[in-house]
């Protein structure tokens, strides 16, 4: 069952982190059942964030980025993280 409260922690922090023009926080913990860190209270999480700040970087200074700025949930609430990071252009165009 999805934690609302840890979706909701990992949405400040980037929040906090970022000048966002789209986000998304999916728990898919439930798809993992049995795995080590989940039994440990840690989730697996997908987040899809959209941000002008990712332009001109990589996707590992993107997901530096993004890491950073949930850093202290790491281990804890978030055990596992997928991350799609785009500028608002290439999120329009992928969306069109």
């Amino acid at each position: 069952m999805p934690n609302t409260n840890h979706t909701q922690l990992i949405k400040e922090k980037l929040q906090t982190a970022f000048t966002i023009t789209y986000l998304e926080v999916t728990d898919e913990s439930h798809k993992h059942v049995g795995h080590p860190g989940t039994q440990a209270g840690g989730g697996h999480f997908v987040v899809t964030i959209v941000s002008p700040q990712f332009s001109n970087q990589s996707l590992i200074q993107r997901h530096r980025l993004v890491y950073a700025a949930v850093d202290e949930l790491m281990n804890t609430v978030i055990h596992a993280l997928s991350i799609q990071a785009q500028t608002p252009e290439e999120f329009s165009k992928l969306n069109k």
